[in-house]
């Protein structure tokens, strides 16, 4: 089988890139959007940038397992290779019919991604490519493959090279280059190596098996040993330096059966199920959890609803404030750091600026608690589907070994929104209700974009599993999966097909198999428009509205000081119970507590027993018990009876005996209270501390203004400056849209046609790619006669702001010091000024 071969054999990447139709150019410039940020002036040019090594390292990078095994045996291949060659290096001799079958994909794919070039007969890899992937001492081969039989000899005598000829049984030669041929004609001939290694020592043949599969170095003596002897004079193994051998590159490949990998993957690895549930329980469960993050981002923010935890220095939450932050949430840290980035990621908080900055909600958390539980859940998913901070680095390590904090730098990794999105396309590639093994998950991932270079962030694993196993467990966190399979929602959230059949399950049997682009082989989804997000994101909470619980406006007082809710509670209801009740546990229904603190608290911010009465009362559905309506009514009588202000601070009571049991009191002694007349005490601390330290003794004081008014203490009081959400960090520019992609296509085209036409021999063309040059009179004269004849001119022009290009224009019109002409450069009629023409010349009649 072989792959598609180009009609005529280019010379160059450009040539090959000229050859190409517009569908290819635009496959080409979406895979690898770097070249054409900006958009190159022609197809000469493109060619140049996608041969740099930024753009090449890039490219490489995302190639799956098996198109990067291609251009590793490419490299190693001789140039240009044939595709019959490269067939051999990947299938070998015993020629794998699955690694044949998969091979026209791979060398497609590389030749989309303009890293191959040639025809079937001469395939050539990009130089950077080779240059990146080709064996060398410093940098070895993935193959396990060492240097050539030339490259190894290159510094070897031509004495020592007939030596080594005449030992491996081949005529001497009169130059080292017919010699090295011989000896490479050798060891590429299946029968005479075979007989060649069949007279080697046993121990001979052991070292080569070591040898085999890499590293092909090898270290010896000074007086190596005879078996080593043996191998050493028939150029089976080849100095590189005192006391280093090398296995020539031919040889191994004779040992390999002609196998450039040892294990070629021409598949990917199936995501297989590892559980199956129904898919009313997959989504009922995710609900549950949906729900539960909803809560427990109320309940973070309203923990932080008067100025949060201090803003370090450095940026991002101190370790203390995390825990602190765990504790309230009853969640470990990594979680806690989760919903703390969640919420920061949607908007919902950040610093609020201040000289004493301090974490707080954002004035959009106001209005997304107004929004039906649905759609503020779905602005969370959204967030998290397309942030590019990671909360599983925190705790972690930068490169400069400082530790990273929650809401601090350097938590973003441009990947893990495509990790996101691949990791939950492969979920929704599944039947409804399965759920993958982790395992699977992450082989697949590894197939796809196979780790290249050093691992990063000093983790055991690359940052790409981290990323996806951080996606499996945020995800069930979230309620976009449940039991670990794909929910309703979560597959709407990511534009999927709201269900898929059992068959869907299968794995493609062969690279030719039809699949949708992000389920090919090597392919990831293309990331959906803003506008198609939020038609997704829409959709996604119109599947989860009707799976969430009702919203309540009753709860269940009970004797013992606590109140029942058994489901969520509507926001007023909700608000004013969580000012007038201590939450005691959490769960399908969550318990209050009333105490003599909260009660307090609710007289604090300005309610009257009588309304507290009211209030237990409509909205309970059993009787207020007696003890709750007592505990009420003796906390209002105590409170304010107490007053509190600033003298430092003083406390004011018209009962004088009060106040003597107060300074009698021991624990007052730390107030250093005295009196200053019958009824007020003063203290030298502020009044915050005043009325702390008299409400750890049992009383209830209330603080007054100067004109001695009752303050009132009202919840959600500290909101920042309004805030926009963190702007993702992309990987590289983005993907170019259709509109962009055709006017950059167009512009490319019409560059390089301006640049490659032929032109007539004249006074005023240059001899190289420089712009014409022609004078004032020649300029107009030419464009004149150009109008009459309709011919098209080539000139070159410089803009006001001094950029140079090259143009070819039909003149229409030559008046007034302007020429108007259809330029084929930008396709479209234009008006230039005949002073910006450098000079002009007449194109060939061809």
């Amino acid at each position: 089988m072989s792959a598609h071969t180009p009609p005529s054999a280019p010379r160059s990447l450009a040539e090959a890139l000229r050859a190409r139709d517009e569908a290819s150019l635009a496959a080409l410039l979406r895979s690898r959007p770097d070249l054409i940020t900006p958009v190159p002036t022609d197809l000469t040019q493109l060619a140049t940038r996608a041969g740099t090594r930024a753009s090449v390292l890039r490219a490489l990078e995302r190639l799956d397992r098996f198109a990067l095994q291609t251009a590793e045996a490419l490299a190693v291949a001789p140039e240009p290779a044939s595709y019959e060659i490269l067939l051999g290096l990947m299938a070998g001799y015993a020629r794998d019919e699955t690694v044949a079958a998969a091979l026209p994909r791979a060398v497609a794919t590389l030749r989309e991604q303009a890293l191959v070039w040639g025809d079937d007969e001469r395939l050539r890899l990009v130089r950077t490519a080779r240059e990146l992937l080709a064996p060398s001492a410093q940098h070895p081969s993935p193959t396990g493959l060492g240097p050539s039989v030339q490259e190894a000899t290159a510094g070897m005598s031509p004495g020592r090279i007939q030596e080594i000829v005449g030992a491996a049984g081949l005529a001497s030669t009169h130059d080292s280059v017919s010699a090295v041929g011989a000896l490479t004609a050798l060891f590429t001939h299946r029968k005479k190596m075979a007989a060649l290694l069949a007279k080697a020592p046993e121990a001979a043949r052991e070292v080569l098996s070591r040898l085999v599969w890499g590293p092909p170095y090898g270290q010896v003596t000074a007086d190596p040993a005879a078996h080593l002897r043996w191998l050493l004079d028939r150029g089976l193994l080849l100095p590189t330096a005192p006391g280093t051998v090398v296995l020539p590159r031919e040889v191994a490949l004779h040992l390999r059966e002609g196998r450039a990998h040892r294990t070629p993957e021409p598949l990917p690895p199936a995501v297989e199920p590892a559980a199956t549930h129904g898919p009313q329980i997959v989504d009922a469960t995710a609900a549950g959890q949906a729900y539960t993050a909803l809560a427990t981002v109320e309940e973070l923010l309203k923990d932080w609803d008067e100025g949060g935890p201090a803003v370090l220095r450095a940026g991002g939450l101190s370790v203390r404030d995390l825990k602190r932050t765990a504790v309230a949430l009853d969640v470990p840290e990594p979680v806690a750091a989760f919903w703390v980035e969640l919420a920061y990621a949607a908007g919902l908080l950040a610093s609020d600026g201040e000289a004493d900055e301090r974490y707080a909600a954002t004035p959009a958390y106001d209005e997304w608690l107004e929004r039906p539980p649905a759609e503020r859940w779905a602005r969370l998913a959204e967030a998290w589907l397309l942030a590019t901070r990671t909360s599983g680095l925190v705790g972690g390590r930068d490169a400069k070994d400082r530790t990273l904090s929650a809401l601090g730098p350097g938590l973003d990794r441009s990947a893990a929104p495509e990790v996101r999105q691949r990791v939950l396309t492969l979920l929704a590639g599944l039947p409804q209700g399965a759920a993958p093994s982790a395992e699977s998950v992450l082989a697949r991932l590894l197939w796809e974009r196979p780790l290249r270079g050093p691992q990063r962030d000093g983790g055991t694993d690359d940052l790409r599993s981290r990323l996806a196993r951080w996606t499996l467990s945020e995800a069930e966190l979230l309620g976009v999966t449940g039991r670990g399979a794909l929910s309703s929602q979560g597959r709407a959230l990511l534009g999927a097909p709201a269900a898929a059949h059992p068959s869907a399950a299968a794995e493609p049997s062969g690279p030719g198999d039809k699949l949708p682009v992000h389920h090919r082989p090597g392919a990831l989804p293309e990331p959906l428009s803003p506008t198609e997000q939020t038609v997704a994101t829409a959709a996604a909470a119109q599947l989860l509205a009707p799976l969430l619980p009702e919203p309540l406006d009753h709860v269940l007082l009970q004797a013992d000081l606590t109140a029942v809710a058994p489901g969520p509670l509507r926001r007023p209801l909700a608000d004013m119970l969580g000012i007038l009740a201590d939450v005691e546990s959490k769960g399908g229904a969550t318990v209050y507590r009333f105490t003599p603190a909260s009660v307090r608290r609710a007289l604090d911010a300005g309610r009257a027993a009588a309304d507290l009465h009211a209030f237990l009362t409509a909205h309970s559905r059993t009787p207020v018990p007696q003890p709750l309506a007592y505990l009420i009514d003796d906390v209002a009588r105590k409170h304010g009876h107490l007053r509190v202000g600033a003298a430092s601070a003083y406390v004011r009571c018209d009962d004088d005996a009060l106040l003597n049991e107060i300074l009698a009191d021991k624990r007052a002694a730390a107030l250093r209270l005295r009196r200053l007349a019958p009824t007020v005490l003063a203290a030298p601390t502020d009044p915050a501390t005043l009325l702390e330290g008299l409400r750890a003794m049992g009383y209830a004081p209330a603080a007054e203004s100067a004109e001695g008014d009752v303050l009132i203490t009202r919840a959600n009081a500290h909101r920042t400056p309004p805030r926009t959400a963190p702007e993702p960090v992309p990987d590289g520019p983005p993907p170019p849209d259709a509109t962009l992609l055709a006017a950059a296509i167009r512009a490319i085209r019409a560059g390089d046609l301006a640049a490659t036409a032929p032109r007539k021999p004249s006074g005023g063309a240059p001899t190289g790619g420089e712009l014409p040059r022609t004078s004032s009179a020649e300029t107009l004269a030419t464009m004149q006669a150009a109008v009459l004849t309709g011919e098209s001119l080539w000139i070159g022009y410089v803009n006001a702001e001094g950029t140079a290009s090259q143009r070819v224009i039909a003149p229409i019109r030559v008046e007034g010091g302007f020429v108007t002409a259809y330029d084929h450069t930008a396709d479209e009629v234009r008006t230039y000024p005949l002073h910006r023409v450098t000079g002009v010349a007449e194109l060939a009649e061809d």
